[in-house]
């Protein structure tokens, strides 16, 4: 007996096209549910390596935990105790002084370099590109252990260079200053990051139409106003993106701090840094409570300044609406 008369055997003849239609659907490979098994692996890599550290963090936050007894409950004490620990607040007074050092020259370097990629017909410019953000793709780790290699005292290759020219007559030991030592920190972080803001610039700048300028120049308008009246107002998003990344970078900056002074934060702890704080409070003290305490006041401060540049980007939105 025919396929078709099998399906139609016990049936009405109007149902046989349903029956079979039915039975075609089942037949088909649904894509969208073995799209899930490819969106699984990113959700259980999230939910064990993100979600659950940040939650248990918060747990260990409200409890006395040194790592090796079980934790116990003590509720609020941890962040009473950080929004009256003046170490904290040094350690965030250091911390923003030395982002300031380093994110001020690094926007006013990357816009310059920016508008001159932008702007003018420079030959090689592509190689010029790479070449300038080629620092940000060298570890933090790797620059931090060649600056120490310069600057290490008292066999240090500036100290040598210096002794061996006679400009000196002994070894100088540069991290013991403490404004040489922050500004230290300060050129290293320009030097990391200014090419890979350069960049963002670029793509802000490049993105304006150039009839505005073209419109701009017809009026009378010279270099200085077509910055201010036209570039600096539209690259405002960029600018306020780029802000943002850098503030929270630079809060939470360790690896360079923490590789030059070995932890330690000389000369006079200014070196020394909120998460380097974190870290020595958590690992050397084994205060894992408190340090978790430091942890969440470190992302509400950070949060606070987020929430104020996204307002401020709502802000302008409704504005020109």
């Amino acid at each position: 007996m025919g396929k078709s008369a099998q399906v139609s055997k016990g049936h009405p003849p109007g149902m046989q096209k349903e029956i079979s239609v039915k039975r075609g659907k089942k037949g088909r490979i649904d894509k969208n549910r073995y799209g899930l098994f490819f969106l699984a692996p990113f959700f259980i890599a999230f939910l064990i390596f993100g979600l659950y550290p940040i939650l248990y963090t918060l747990y260990l936050s409200f409890t006395s935990y040194d790592g090796f007894n079980n934790p116990v409950f003590i509720g609020m004490k941890n962040y009473t105790k950080v929004f009256t620990d003046p170490l904290f607040y040094e350690a965030l007074k250091n911390t923003v002084i030395m982002w300031v050092i380093g994110a001020v020259p690094q926007f006013i370097f990357a816009f310059l370099l920016a508008a001159v990629f932008t702007y003018n017909k420079v030959r090689g410019k592509g190689i010029f590109r790479a070449i300038y953000y080629l620092p940000r793709l060298v570890t933090a780790v790797s620059i931090s252990a060649l600056f120490n290699q310069f600057l290490s005292y008292p066999s240090g290759i500036v100290n040598q260079l210096l002794t061996s020219l006679n400009i000196v007559g002994e070894p100088v030991n540069f991290l013991s200053s403490v404004p040489f030592a922050q500004g230290s920190i300060g050129l290293i972080h320009w030097w990391m990051f200014y090419g890979n803001t350069m960049i963002m610039v670029m793509a802000g700048m490049t993105a304006i139409s150039p009839s505005l300028y073209e419109a701009a120049k017809v009026d009378g308008a010279n270099g200085w106003n077509l910055f201010w009246k036209i570039t600096f107002p539209l690259l405002r998003p960029v600018t306020a993106f780029v802000f943002l990344n850098s503030l929270v970078g630079g809060l939470q900056s360790f690896d360079v701090q923490q590789i030059l002074t070995g932890g330690l934060g000389a000369p006079q702890g200014k070196l020394m840094t909120v998460v380097m704080y974190l870290y020595n409070t958590a690992f050397k003290y084994n205060n894992f409570g408190y340090s978790a305490a430091i942890a969440y006041y470190l992302f509400f401060f950070i949060a606070i300044f987020a929430s104020f540049s996204v307002m401020g980007r709502l802000k302008e939105g409704r504005e020109s609406s």
